[in-house]
């Protein structure tokens, strides 16, 4: 009988699935490391081999780790040119596995060292996610674009007032200065909300999958490439960006020279970022101290909140 792995009952699981037709007859699972948000598994029966979903375990803030809003922007973005995994189950009945989770196609792939070429396809793909219009894949009401950098501001303070666990020299100052300089936003788009080469798959050279889309909406695509960007610096922050990554005038280039979108007020989008990255970073070291996280490289994370609040005090 196989194990089950951490937040995942595969006897539970396996009767839904052979239920709804997708799998048949008893499941294994390995949950796939790395992540420290939504929690990710590889699920085989005697044929086939998907992936499931689910949020993680324990102190699960309002609005975040929403599975039915990643199963329902990758099911949209099927057959565009931005690379999904095909999706193939939402269960929201909390029940079957103690939380609600989605089933979708395991695509092969890895993520690579980062080099020049790779990070230039990255940023095509995300142009290419923000040249998609909402309306025409059925996300026409998938986010409110209007004022939704004031809302980015307000509800990362809301999600680190939710987290406080110790004091944070410079966060609420860096809060002040967004609040007080919200740039006026572009034309609207589809938004990642998470867009880095961790959050894909790479084979051959190429971009096979684009992945965890807990917190897509319609908004400023400025933000999404403002963290791409971030991660690219902070390599620090994601082991991903081991390699050789072109400086970030040279990407953000790119990113205007395709999309023909103004970047002249990056600095405030790389603002945001780090503010978000750091209330992120502080939530995990909140729920590593409540010993509610799973897997390894938890216990640095809370070190990554000082470097992001400083960066995101110079670039505001």
């Amino acid at each position: 009988m196989n194990a089950d792995p951490p937040g995942l009952n595969l006897d539970r699981l396996a009767d839904h699935l052979c239920a709804a037709g997708l799998a048949r007859g008893p499941l294994s699972a390995e949950m796939i490391t790395g992540g420290k948000s939504n929690l990710t598994y590889v699920v085989e029966d005697a044929h086939t081999r998907f992936v499931v979903r689910r949020p993680p375990l324990g102190h699960v803030l309002a609005t975040a780790h929403d599975m039915s809003r990643e199963y329902r922007v990758m099911s949209a973005l099927q057959d565009t040119p931005v690379p999904v995994p095909r999706t193939f189950h939402l269960c929201q009945d909390a029940d079957v596995i103690g939380a609600p989770f989605y089933v979708m196609e395991y695509v092969e792939g890895g993520q690579p060292p980062i080099t020049p070429m790779l990070a230039h396809q990255l940023v095509d793909v995300l142009a290419a996610l923000h040249s998609i219009g909402p309306d025409g894949v059925g996300l026409g009401d998938f986010g409110r674009p209007e004022g939704f950098l004031e809302r980015q501001v307000s509800r990362w303070k809301r999600q680190l007032d939710a987290s406080r666990s110790r004091e944070v020299e410079g966060i609420d100052d860096l809060f002040a200065r967004l609040s007080q300089s919200v740039p006026r936003s572009g034309e609207p788009a589809i938004v990642h909300g998470d867009f880095k080469l961790g959050n894909t798959l790479v084979a051959d050279d190429r971009v096979r999958a684009v992945l965890d889309w807990e917190m897509s909406t319609l908004g400023d695509p400025l933000t999404d490439l403002a963290l791409f960007l971030l991660y690219g610096d902070f390599n620090q922050l994601d082991n991903d960006y081991v390699g050789e990554s072109p400086p970030r005038d040279e990407l953000a280039a790119h990113y205007a020279e395709a999309s023909g979108r103004d970047i002249s007020r990056l600095g405030w989008y790389v603002g945001l970022a780090c503010f978000k990255l750091a209330v992120i970073a502080e939530g995990i070291h909140f729920r590593f101290t409540q010993g509610l996280t799973v897997g390894e490289g938890f216990a640095e994370v809370g070190e990554q909140v000082a470097p992001l609040v400083a960066r995101g005090l110079e670039e505001v």
